[in-house]
């Protein structure tokens, strides 16, 4: 069973431009949301398009890749891990949040 790993892939547009944030150590860190669609017929007939959205993040040299080539409404396909955390908002109240850390990024749409 090693051979089963936590591996996302999606292909989407990006929601928006990336957040790109500089770490005290160098390091950085980008922050986009991706749209991936589905498309079906429902039961009368009817093509449906069900939107879900991703939150993705990105470290390091995949973070300059992000920075330097993606703008909202660019297609990718991209390849990752989900993970998922917690935290306490300021009022107490706690938050889960699951997101995609992407590890490697090809854009589709062509300039």
């Amino acid at each position: 069973m090693n051979a089963l790993k936590n591996k996302v892939q999606l292909i989407g547009n990006l929601g928006n431009n990336p957040e790109i944030i500089q770490l005290e150590s160098g390091r950085k860190l980008a922050k986009f949301s991706m749209a991936t669609n589905e498309v079906y017929k429902n039961s009368q007939g009817e093509k449906v398009t069900d939107t879900q959205w991703h939150n993705i993040v990105a470290w390091g040299k995949t973070a300059e890749i992000v920075e330097n080539y993606l703008t909202q409404g660019k297609e990718v396909i991209l390849e990752g891990k989900l993970t998922s955390r917690s935290y306490e908002t300021q009022t107490g109240e706690k938050r889960y949040v699951t997101e995609v850390v992407a590890q490697e990024v090809m854009i589709l749409t062509k300039s």
